[in-house]
Parts: structure tokens; sequence; C-alpha cells
């Protein structure tokens, strides 16, 4: 029999011992879904393999040796209920930087990996697999360790950088300090930016093991890496309600479709079943039969999708890589690998140089339809033996890209403090951003001031616009943004009062944002004993709306210095993480 979940009552008192830790967890994915038949029992299950059913792996990470403590979040700790001392706590420091054997009862003494389909826009790639089967694509150096209740919320904790499992295709299932800093910071800032998002626990590097990854040379202009570096191995721990993909789901279904073994549909069911469970079981009834049940599932998904592709467009994020492995089918930020910020506004902007213009910034949406789509089809095999509800589902699907097209509308009418949309406003805008050579995170900063401003005449207006132009206005782009200004002045007016509107906004317009430049040498100094910049970033981007000290604001708030455009690792970087 399943043990119950604690309640949220026994957290009230913040958990201060690693044994208190302990007694939160409760493990539904391990409880309920099937684990690989061929892997081992004791989770010593590290050499890559083939795996051709079940729904995850149990397998050990791999310690770090003489880990040492970089960052932890203090906010995720207080919604936990943690005690910010356990973040130097003996056991709790082992176990996030990868020995499960402090592990105590009820957890369990071995993590999980889980296995996924890939494919790129829609279309389903097999032979890439070392295996040439697709079965061995899956959690290469991601093993959770941990799954419990914390004041009455599921979350699930994982290693980034846990070491090998059997999908590590030959790789070293390590991450280097740089990308575990970079995925540390990158979650918090997301979270506070308002973005869904899988968030950050700790982080522990050890200079007693190092990693070998090809990167780029000090001022290198080169597009691809051009040296190998040797870099402290790191764990991050990633806290998310659940790790479940769209690939996934998509694994389940490719094998059920083509009957890969008996068990297969059934395995599809039960994991979308789970992901009901772990991810939309507020929103779904479960008095509902099942078909219904995944007939809310897919509408309510797609609803979660397109809102938050619509709020990476408003925040100038850019997945890089947005695969259907990388899409989170709890409709959240996962991946923080090839990811990037825009700063000079390019809706062509991608930072990855493995990536290409078909994952750029605008064409985020596009890449999300392409996700959804492999997400649809995973869900048609549960409903083959009901045409009305396969009717349905497919009438869910059509509607994609109106209800995407919807959800940017609404976010540009955000941006803009519009009471509704105005395509011919908002497109003639975008023209001249880039023929501005604008700073995207500025630019809409000033418009958002400007609002409240009814006593700034139009020269004066541009004049303060041109202060986030990468490049001096010309007399030709100063002639059209008056008008411009002038035309969506009177739409502001027309709609009430000024200061509202300029505060509604700063409220969705942020302050600050990530750039790379500033990120860089916060992990070159975290790999030499250093994490004062890893804190102070930490801080900056709790309250990234917020107004900053002239201090503050002199170093974060500032367009991208000449000697960083096209600089490797900086502009633009691979994934050697």
């Amino acid at each position: 029999m399943k043990a119950d979940a604690p309640t949220a009552a026994s957290t009230t008192v913040p958990i201060a011992s690693f044994a208190a830790f302990a007694q939160r967890a409760h493990y539904s994915l391990l409880d309920s879904l099937h684990p690989d038949p061929q892997a081992s029992a004791d989770g010593h299950d590290h050499r890559p393999r083939p795996v051709f059913s079940g729904h995850y792996v149990p397998v050990t990470p791999t310690p770090l040796p003489a880990p040492e403590y970089v960052a932890h979040s203090s906010r995720l700790f207080s919604e936990l209920g943690l005690s910010e001392a356990l973040a130097h706590d003996g056991a709790f420091t082992r176990l996030f930087s990868g020995d499960i054997t402090v592990a105590q009862e009820p957890m369990r003494p071995f993590g999980w990996a889980t296995g996924y389909a890939l494919s790129i826009y829609g279309t389903e790639y097999i032979q890439q697999c070392p295996f040439g089967t697709g079965n061995g694509y899956g959690d290469g150096r991601a093993i959770s360790v941990f799954e419990g209740v914390f004041n009455g919320r599921r979350w699930e904790l994982q290693l980034k950088g846990g070491g090998p499992t059997p999908y590590c295709r030959g790789a070293d299932g390590r991450a280097v300090l740089r990308s575990s800093v970079r995925e540390f910071l990158a979650q918090e800032l997301m979270h506070a930016l308002g973005v869904p998002t899988s968030r950050s626990l700790t982080l522990y590097m050890s200079r007693a093991e190092t990693v070998r990854r090809p990167w780029y040379s000090p001022d290198s202009r080169s597009f691809d890496p051009d040296v190998m570096v040797d870099n402290p191995a790191a764990i991050t721990t990633r806290v998310a309600p659940s790790f479940l993909r769209v690939g996934q789901l998509e694994l389940f279904a490719r094998r059920a479709r083509s009957q890969a073994h008996p068990e297969a549909l059934n395995e599809l069911r039960v994991i979308v079943a789970h992901l009901i469970e772990r991810n939309y079981r507020p929103e779904i009834d479960p008095s509902l039969g099942f078909s219904e049940q995944v007939l809310e599932l897919a509408a309510l998904f797609r609803g979660r999708l397109t809102a938050l592709v619509a709020n990476w467009i408003r925040v100038g994020y850019c997945q890089g890589n947005f695969n259907s492995d990388n899409c989170a089918a709890g409709g959240y930020t996962l991946d923080y690998g090839p990811f990037g910020f825009c700063e000079l506004f390019d809706p062509r902007f991608q930072p990855w140089t493995g990536g290409g213009e078909h994952f750029c910034f605008f064409n985020q949406p596009a890449a999300a339809e392409a996700n959804y789509q492999m997400f649809w089809s995973a869900l048609r095999p549960l409903l083959e033996d009901n045409s009305e509800a396969l009717a349905r589902l497919d009438a869910i699907h059509d509607g994609f890209a109106g209800a995407m097209q919807q959800e940017i509308e609404a976010m540009w009418a955000r941006k803009l403090g519009l009471s509704r949309y105005d395509a011919a406003l908002v497109n003639e805008l975008l023209q001249l951003l880039v023929e501005s050579r604008a700073d995207y995170t500025i630019v809409f900063r000033r418009l958002s001031a400007l609002a409240g401003d009814p006593g700034a005449g139009l020269p004066e207006q541009v004049a303060t616009l041109a202060e986030s132009f990468y490049l001096p206005i010309s007399a030709e782009l100063e002639a059209r943004w008056s008008p411009w200004l002038q035309r969506w002045r009177d739409q502001l007016t027309a709609n009430g009062d000024l200061s509202e509107t300029s505060a509604a906004m700063q409220r969705v317009n942020p302050a600050i944002t990530w750039r790379e430049w500033l990120i860089a040498p916060a992990y070159e100094q975290a790999a030499l004993g250093d994490f004062s910049l890893v804190r102070e970033l930490q801080e900056v981007f709790r309250h990234p709306y917020d107004e900053l000290s002239p201090e503050l604001a002199a170093m974060y708030d500032r367009l991208k210095p000449r000697e960083f455009f096209n600089a490797g690792g900086v502009s633009h970087y691979s994934c050697s993480s």
C-alpha cells in the first residue's frame, strides 16, 4: 500500500535538519510508474545501453569529490520551508552534490533517469541515437534524487551534472561550473520575471574534479569553440513540480503505435495519467472519465504553452533549442543550456551556435506549435476507440495557431500600455527598433517612463529613446519616430490615467535583463573560488522590475559594450556544458 503524502501542517516549523528534510519524501513517480525491467535493482546502472520499456531507470548519482558550496536560493528555501542553514548541512550537501548514500528513510537509496524521444519541428529522429533505434535518448546527466511535499506542494529535485546514466551516450554525465552558474541564475531570474520555470535550489562545485570541454579562447571572435578548457565540475539542483517532457509522451506513443511490446499502450496511458496528477490535477476533475481528462489536458497545455512563449518574447528570452524533449509537459521553461536574452533587438536572435533560425527569438511560436503537434499526436492513441473525443482533440490542436496569436497580441498590447492590440502600430515599432539598433530591454523601459510623462515634447521623447540605441539616430529615423510616438501617445491618452498606464507597463517591461557579458565574469571568478559576483547577481535578479540604485544601474542598466559584439562565449556560444 502506498504511503499517504505528508500534510502541509507538518511543515509549518522550518525544516532545520536533514532527518526532518528526509521525512518530506513521497515518491509518486516511483510508486505510480514502471521501472525499466532490465534495470539493476540497486541503481548502479551507468553504462550507455538501449532502454526498451519502462518509464524510468533507477540510477545512483556520482558524487562530486570534495564538494564546495557556491550558492543556494533563499527564496526557494523559504517557499519550501527549509532553514537557510541546511544549505551547509553535511548530509544535505552530500546529497545535492551527488552522494545518495546519505539517504534516510523514507528516502530511496537511488535516483532515477527517464527516456524520451527526439523530434525537431515535428520531424521524428531515430537514427541519431547511438543504437539507431531511438532507444538511447534520455536524461544523460540529469538524475532526480528526491520527490516530496513541502507546504502542501509537490516538488521533484533533480541533479544536473550528477554523473552518467544509461542514456549518457558515452559522455561523462558531468556539468561544468560555467553552465551550472548560468542555469542556477537564469532559473531564478525567470521566476522573478514572472515566467513559469523550473527553479534553482543549490549549486555545489568541485575543484578536485575538472571536466574538459571545447570553449572559446580569450578575446575569441570564432563562431565555434576554438580551444579545449578544463572547468571545475559542478552540480546544480533544479526543482519543478515534475520533469515530464513532451518528448517522454512522444516516446511512449511511438512505442504504442508500433506495438513495440505488449505493455506499450498501457505505459502511454499510465504516464499521461501521471502527468495529469502531477501537473494538472487542481484544474482537471478526477471524477471525469479518462477520455475527458485527456481532452482537458490538451486544452490546458495549449493554454500554458502559448502563454509561456508569449512571456518569453515579452522578456527577451530565446530558448535556442526548443525541441520536444526540451519542452516541459507542465508548461514551464525547462532547459537552460543553449539559451540567451536578446540585447540588440533582432527578431532572428539565436545565441546558440548549434541552433538555427528555426529556433530564433521570433520563431519560438512556430517551434511551440511543432512541439504541441507532437503532444497532440502522443495523445491520439489513447482516444482511438472514441471518434467523438478524437474530433474534439483535433479541434483543440487546430486552434493552436489562433491561441498563440491571441497571446502574442495581448503581450504586445501590455508592453505598450494599449487597451487593445494595434497591428499597424506594433509592426511599425518593431521595424523602427531594428533600424534604430535598439536595446530591447532598455527601449521598452524608456517607453514605460515616457507613458507617464505627458509634458515631454516629441523631440525630448525621441532623445530619451535614443539612449537605448547602439548607433546615433539619423535624421530620417528621427522623422519616423516622431509620428509613431504621437500615434502611440494619442492611444494612451484615450485610454485614461497615464500614470497608471506607465506603472502597468513597468510591471511587464523589466528594468534589467540577462546580459552575458555580465554573467561571464561571475562564473570565471567562481572557478577561482570567488562567489561574490554570483551572489550579487542573485540579489539584482530578485527584483528585475524595480528601479536600480545609481550604483547598480551604472553596472546593470547599460548598453552592451562594443568589444562584446561577435565575442565567442558572450555574443554566441556552443552548448559545451
